[in-house]
C-alpha cells in the first residue's frame, strides 16, 4: 500500500484505513470500503462545495449546483482514480479481478471516495481537503467557465472539431412529484458521453454538459 499512499500524497498514521479503502466487497473481507465510500462521498461534496463558493463568490445556487454535480459524480471520481492508477492497488475478489474490475467506473469511483474518507479519518478535514483540491484542482478551475453555460460551451467544442451539436437524452426521473430528480445524458457524435442530474430537465442538461466538458478537459 506504500505506492498507493504515495499516489494519494498522504503518509498514513493508520495504514489499515487505506487497506480498507482499497478493499472491494468482492474479496469477502469483513473490512471493505463501502462504509468509507459513504463517508468519502460526503467529505468530497463538502470540499467541492466550499471550493466552488470560493472560486465564484457571486454565483447563485442554480449556477453552482450543476458544477457540483459534475465534479462529485461517480464517473469523475473514477477518472481521478484512473489518473493516479488507484485501481492497481485495489484488493478485488478473483472473479471481479478477472472481469476487469480495476477499470470499472463504479469500483474506481467508490475506491476514490473511500480513499478520501480514509485520509479524513486518518488526519482530519484539512488533510482530506488538501487531497481533493490537489486531485480535482484543474476540474474545479474549469468549472466556473463551463458552468456559466455548459451547453453552449459543449456545442462550441463539438463544432470546432467538425462534429454536430451534442444530443441530450432523457435517462429517467426519480423522487416525489414535489422534489423530482431528472437524469440526462449528453452525448457527442464521437460517442463520448456523460450524465447529469438536477431538479429540472434544463438544469440536468447543463449538469450533463458540464460533466462531459470536465471529462474532455481531463483527457486533454
Amino acid at each position: 500500500m506504500g505506492e498507493a499512499s504515495a499516489r494519494l500524497g498522504h503518509a498514513f498514521a493508520r495504514p489499515e484505513l487505506l487497506v480498507e479503502a482499497l478493499t472491494h466487497p468482492s474479496t469477502g473481507a469483513p473490512a471493505h470500503n463501502q462504509r468509507l465510500e459513504f463517508l468519502g462521498d460526503r467529505v468530497l461534496g463538502l470540499v467541492i462545495a466550499e471550493a466552488l463558493l470560493a472560486e465564484d463568490p457571486g454565483a447563485s445556487e442554480g449556477a453552482l449546483a450543476p458544477r457540483l454535480n459534475a465534479l462529485v459524480r461517480k464517473e469523475t471520481c473514477a477518472e481521478v482514480a484512473q489518473a493516479i492508477d488507484l485501481g492497481a492497488a485495489m484488493k478485488l475478489g478473483r472473479s471481479e479481478a478477472l472481469s476487469g474490475g480495476r477499470r470499472k467506473t463504479a469500483i474506481l469511483g467508490d475506491a476514490m471516495e473511500a480513499a478520501i474518507a480514509a485520509v479524513y479519518r486518518d488526519a482530519g478535514l484539512d488533510a482530506a481537503r488538501a487531497l481533493v483540491l490537489r486531485l480535482w484542482g484543474p476540474r474545479i478551475a474549469a468549472a466556473k467557465a463551463q458552468g456559466q453555460d455548459a451547453k453552449t460551451a459543449l456545442q462550441e467544442w463539438a463544432q470546432a472539431r467538425g462534429q454536430r451539436p451534442p444530443d441530450y437524452l432523457d435517462i429517467g426521473r426519480a423522487g416525489p412529484d414535489h422534489a423530482p430528480v431528472f437524469s440526462v445524458e449528453a452525448r457527442l457524435e464521437d460517442g463520448r458521453a456523460a450524465h447529469g442530474e438536477a431538479a429540472s430537465k434544463r438544469a440536468a442538461q447543463q449538469a450533463a454538459a458540464a460533466a462531459l466538458l470536465a471529462r474532455l478537459e481531463g483527457e486533454a
